[in-house]
């Protein structure tokens, strides 16, 4: 069963659809299980340090069970899935995103993920997410 502290969200805190995406993500996040930190913080910075392969991410990574024996961590589409299960409701339609190879759902994540800023456009720096949801993000005051 998880805990109310189980995950944790990585994201692109300059990215405007990232952002979005977490505003939505709080939304629909009623057992508040989801914990965020911008991708350029520092303890996003240490868990990138514990895994070398998240050095070349910029976009996305979901760690559960942080710091426990169990820890796992989710990049990329299959973070996106994890998510989509975490959130239930409607969203586990996404769930059917499994069928496709990670390789081929990770191009197109990775095309999408490289046209963002483009698209969505970017912030000088992150938002600090208002008092209310705070507590939620790891590192912010």
């Amino acid at each position: 069963m998880e805990s109310e502290r189980d995950l944790i969200l990585l994201y692109d805190g300059v990215c405007g659809f990232c952002n979005s995406t977490i505003q939505l993500i709080i939304k629909h996040n009623r057992k508040q299980i989801i914990r965020f930190a911008p991708i350029q913080s520092p303890f996003a910075k240490s868990v990138c340090e514990r895994y070398p392969i998240l050095k070349e991410i910029d976009s996305l990574v979901l760690i559960e069970s942080f710091n426990s024996p169990t820890e796992k961590i989710f990049t990329r589409s299959t973070g996106a899935l994890v998510i989509a299960r975490y959130l239930g409701g409607w969203r586990i339609f996404f769930l059917i995103g499994y069928i496709i190879p990670s390789t081929a759902r990770d191009w197109l994540y990775d095309i999408f993920a490289k046209y963002r800023y483009h698209l969505f456009g970017t912030y000088d720096s992150c938002l600090l997410p208002p008092p209310e949801i705070r507590s939620r993000f790891i590192e912010v005051s």
